[in-house]
Formats: C-alpha cells, sequence, structure tokens
C-alpha cells in the first residue's frame, strides 16, 4: 500500500468509529472510501474485522440500550441473508450490484422522508414484512459489499428508536453478524494472511472514532440524530446510482 491509500484506509477506519456510537449514516461513507483504496474482494475481509472492531466498542458504550425485540425479529432472517450472500460472493457483477442497492436505499430513503413530513409515529404502521425484507436485504449486502448500514438506519427510524437505543440495537445488531461472517469471509479468501495485518493496523483508528462519536453523541439532540442519518443514507444511495 502507498502513502495516500494508507491516509484514506486511516481516514475511512475513523469514520467506522465514529458511525458506530455517533452517526450511522457515516458508515457507508466509510465503506466507499475503503473501496477506493482495496479491490471489493479484498475490501470486504480488510474492512470486515476493522467493522467488528467498532463494533466491539460500541457494544461496550450501548450495551443496556438495545431493543431486543427488533434484534430478535432482524437476525433470523439475516442468517438466511448472509447465507445467500456468502453463495453470491464473487459472482455477481459489481456495478449490478451497486445499482441494485443504489434503487433500494434511495426508494427507502424517499419513503423514509414521506413518512416523516406525514408525521406518522406508530411502528405499527410499518408491516411485519418490512423487517422480513430489512433482515435479508441487510444479511445479504453486508456480506457481498459491508453496506448493510444504511438498510438498517432505515428500518430503524422508522421504528422510531430513541436516539440510544438506536444506535444500542445497531451495535449489538452489527457485532453478531459482523461476528458470523467471518467464517465466511475466511472460506472464501476475503480474509487473509495478507489482510489480517492491515485490519489490525486500522483497528485503533476505529476506537478512536468510536471515542469521539461518544462525545459527539451527547451534543445531537434527537431529531438533529435522525435527520442526518437519514439524509446520509440518502445520498449514499444516489451516489451508488451514479457510479
Amino acid at each position: 500500500m502507498e502513502l495516500w491509500q494508507w491516509a484514506l484506509a486511516a481516514l475511512a477506519a475513523l469514520l467506522v468509529g465514529i458511525s458506530k456510537t455517533a452517526v450511522p449514516g457515516l458508515g457507508i461513507l466509510a465503506v466507499a472510501i475503503f473501496s477506493l483504496v482495496f479491490a471489493p474482494r479484498e475490501s470486504v475481509g480488510t474492512v470486515l474485522l476493522v467493522l467488528l472492531a467498532g463494533d466491539c466498542f460500541a457494544v461496550a458504550a450501548y450495551r443496556r440500550q438495545a431493543d431486543w425485540a427488533q434484534l430478535l425479529r432482524l437476525l433470523p432472517w439475516a442468517v438466511v441473508g448472509i447465507a445467500a450472500g456468502a453463495l453470491a460472493l464473487g459472482r455477481l457483477d459489481e456495478r449490478a450490484l451497486r445499482l441494485l442497492l443504489g434503487v433500494i436505499l434511495t426508494a427507502l430513503a424517499v419513503f423514509q422522508i414521506i413518512r416523516r413530513r406525514r408525521g406518522t409515529r406508530a411502528d405499527q404502521s410499518v408491516p411485519r414484512s418490512i423487517g422480513i425484507l430489512a433482515g435479508v436485504t441487510a444479511g445479504f449486502t453486508t456480506m457481498v459489499a459491508n453496506a448493510a448500514g444504511p438498510i438498517m438506519t432505515l428500518y430503524l427510524l422508522a421504528m422510531r428508536l430513541p436516539k440510544l437505543t438506536f444506535l444500542g440495537t445497531t451495535a449489538w445488531y452489527f457485532f453478531i453478524v459482523n461476528l458470523l461472517k467471518v467464517p465466511f469471509g475466511v472460506a472464501s479468501g476475503a480474509i487473509s494472511a495478507t489482510s489480517l495485518p492491515i485490519s489490525l493496523a486500522l483497528v485503533p483508528l476505529a476506537a478512536l472514532g468510536a471515542l469521539l462519536g461518544r462525545r459527539l453523541v451527547t451534543r445531537i439532540d434527537q431529531q438533529t440524530f435522525e435527520a442526518i442519518a437519514l439524509w446520509l443514507t440518502l445520498v449514499a444511495g444516489l451516489r451508488l446510482l451514479v457510479v
């Protein structure tokens, strides 16, 4: 890796930490930056361990704030998506995957913006089938592109969770999901003797980002938190459509 690659990777790792403990929408930006540094297969394995490190810090910070009813609703379907993603890894055309993900994110973000403007407040208005779709899609996209963050952001925003409960739920969700992905990553060769030292070198940056995020989150009110997460997700979806 050249110096500019290390600089971008360090920035992305820092953003991973901040996204885990303060601003969820930054996670997709971090993944996008990593994609500039590594080839798709290398990116999946290298980034996975950095994400998992960020998850550990997030779980430590918000371990008591999770909504386990939401987690138990999502995780079984996420496992289905992970298994499908593991089978598809390396067989999918990257551009087609980006376009598909972009369409899904943009459509869901626009739906949530309309929903917020109409003042919908009860999570009962969200059909159970949306939870199944979110679980499977998040599991699939996290396995093939480490890009489930925006999908979970939109789903949990629709559930209208309080800020800290939102962060605690995503912390536990991604810790469990990313842990499940490790054996698949090793089996597919995405995690290797080449990627491991790079991942370990970036972990301290993710830890620093997580600490910065903990300080930042206390200064963001609920409404601003939701708006930032939603609009960053919409930008991510539109960006994927033009790549």
